[in-house]
């Protein structure tokens, strides 16, 4: 989606803050979920070593068959489909809606606080030190 360029020098409204505090949060649970996704691929990987390991084990045992399972059916699989493995999802993830709704929330940031982050807790910060201050 593009967006214009517009950039504001004035304090944000506060319907602009919301807007962005919420626009913020959103690309703070998309990093939780590209955390996961990194732990998903991770665990996947760890699974997948096990089972190598296994491979020799089998074939030391005699059990041949279950050995070559291993090694032909189940360790060159992807994870979603026959192809795509657990980094293939990562890196999609990555490079479509993580890198797309990043580019969105600084162009958010951009025109509504120029650029500045945590707009809402700056906010809060300044209030809660202007009531210390009070008495």
């Amino acid at each position: 989606m593009a967006v214009d360029d517009h950039h504001t020098t004035e304090r944000p409204t506060e319907t602009e803050q919301e807007a962005l505090h919420r626009v913020t949060l959103g690309m703070e649970w998309l990093h939780r979920a590209h955390g996961h996704l990194l732990a998903f691929h991770h665990n996947v990987g760890h699974a997948m070593d096990h089972f190598a390991a296994a491979e020799p084990l089998l074939r030391e045992a005699g059990h041949v068959d279950l050995a070559d399972a291993i090694r032909a059916e189940y360790l060159p699989r992807g994870v979603v489909d026959e192809n795509r493995w657990s980094y293939d999802v990562v890196e999609d993830f990555e490079d479509g809606v993580l890198a797309d709704m990043d580019a969105f929330e600084t162009t958010v940031r951009e025109q509504l606080a120029d650029g500045q982050r945590h707009v809402a807790e700056r906010e809060q910060e300044r209030r809660w030190k202007e009531r210390a201050s009070e008495d």
